[in-house]
């Protein structure tokens, strides 16, 4: 068995990475609009006000996922250009956009995969505690409602959040991120659970006000744990330290269990739940319920994972990197067997089909003299993750999807325009976008359903 005939090809994108028309069309502020405005935040001091201008061109961008024989596109929708306060008054003009791509999709014969959120959380909220208010669930709530009364009727697959580890812990601890702030653990946790409460509320409305037969998942980034061998004892240790629990000194929002265990099984993990129960909010056990609304999938977005062996005990014992070994142009290392492992662990445990939300790498890439852009990195990189993802399927693990990230090169948070992760390369002053070798390479294996991997 290999990938299943109704498995789906596509590639991904994000509203605030793409868009640009920043402030266009009665669109109110994001965190990252704000964040931008920081000196020293984003490289170069590069913002994403213009970005791709995906939002004047997505014509142009949907005619080139048709060429690419994409199957789907997964986008996100900015929470700020459909509720500019965050809550309150609708733009319909912001709504409109995402109509009229959605309809521009399905032109095209591509299943528009829409992503509620995608880090560009409105400025507004923000200044009223943002994730901190006990009403943030609510605020998602409505927000939820306004998309899916617009979109629900020709859109039938969602992801609710995107890595939400990363916005939490790198945005309001590391100050890395919008809003660039570093808050302690006893915020954080609240914050988190607010999250998931939000997660839930949105799952909720897409179940009330969608098509009958709507489809739905979460797109966080799980830590993955490689066996650094094949002996059953790595694999168990590989295994089980995926989903470790933390105490309270060691706790971080990478935490897999911590995310997962409450949207899957209602419960908070044992273990980490005796340190940290306390900063809970009054009655969050009333909210599990909701945060356990029943899901269809899991998305995961896998770059890269770390490796352990087992020492004595069948405890993990982290591997160290090998001198010189294979990275991105960010730094990342490449291991191809994490989205293996990753997926079989996910699937072991959740039992929910996996959907591979994003995966690539950054380059540096440019265009060569004869008008081309090669990238063979980004094609033995992807070819080497896609022969592991296609290992999983052959041995019983259920796989729905795979999303290149991303479909051209964008905004890449505080990394501005250095990186360049697209398929599509994008000369951002004069907006013309290249299709990259990588590209071709990605139509053929999409025409061949991955057999020619």
């Amino acid at each position: 068995m290999s990938f299943k005939k109704d498995f789906i090809w596509g590639a991904a994108a994000a509203s605030y990475q793409i868009e640009g028309a920043w402030n266009e069309d009665g669109k109110g502020m994001s965190i990252w609009d704000h964040f931008t405005e920081k000196n020293g935040a984003v490289y170069q001091g590069h913002t994403g006000k213009i970005a791709c201008d995906h939002y004047h061109r997505y014509k142009e961008d949907v005619a080139i996922m048709k060429e690419l024989g994409l199957q789907s596109y997964r986008f996100s929708i900015s929470w700020p250009r459909i509720l500019p306060s965050g809550t309150g008054k609708i733009s319909e003009k912001g709504l409109d956009f995402y109509s009229r791509l959605v309809d521009e999709l399905l032109a095209a014969d591509i299943i528009p995969f829409p992503t509620l959120f995608h880090w560009d959380y409105p400025y507004e909220l923000y200044c009223r505690g943002g994730w901190l208010n006990p009403a943030a669930s609510d605020w998602f709530a409505e927000y939820t409602s306004a998309v899916v009364d617009k979109i629900g009727d020709r859109v039938d697959r969602w992801f609710t959040l995107n890595e939400p580890q990363v916005f939490i812990e790198m945005g309001h601890m590391t100050g890395e991120h919008a809003p660039g702030v570093k808050l302690q653990l006893r915020d954080r946790v609240r914050m988190i659970h607010n999250v998931l409460l939000s997660h839930g509320k949105a799952v909720q409305v897409l179940r009330e006000k969608g098509k009958e037969n709507t489809k739905i998942g979460m797109a966080p980034v799980c830590g993955v744990v490689i066996p650094a061998d094949d002996s059953e004892k790595s694999i168990k240790a590989a295994r089980e330290h995926m989903f470790s629990s933390y105490t309270e000194e060691s706790f971080n929002a990478w935490s897999n269990s911590w995310w997962l265990d409450p949207v899957f099984f209602g419960k908070y993990p044992e273990e980490s739940l005796k340190h940290l129960g306390k900063y809970l909010p009054e009655g969050w056990v009333d909210d599990m319920a909701t945060i356990a609304r029943p899901l269809d999938f899991l998305g995961n977005n896998h770059y890269h994972g770390s490796y352990v062996t087992a020492n004595e005990e069948g405890k993990a014992v982290h591997k160290s990197p090998v001198t010189g070994e294979p990275v991105t142009g960010f730094n990342w290392r490449i291991t191809p067997e994490g989205i293996y492992w990753g997926s079989k662990f996910l699937f072991e445990r959740y039992k929910k089909p996996i959907i591979i939300t994003e995966n690539g790498l950054s380059n540096k890439d440019w265009v060569s003299l004869d008008g081309k852009v090669h990238d063979p990195q980004r094609i033995d990189f992807t070819h080497r993750y896609l022969k592991e993802y296609k290992k999983a399927a052959e041995e019983g693990v259920e796989l729905l999807g795979y999303f290149h990230w991303s479909i051209m090169d964008n905004f890449e948070w505080a990394a501005g325009y250095r990186e360049r992760f697209g398929m599509v390369h994008v000369d951002y002053a004069t907006q013309k976008r290249t299709i990259k070798d990588s590209g071709y390479w990605y139509r053929d294996v999409i025409k061949s359903h991955g057999e020619n991997l």
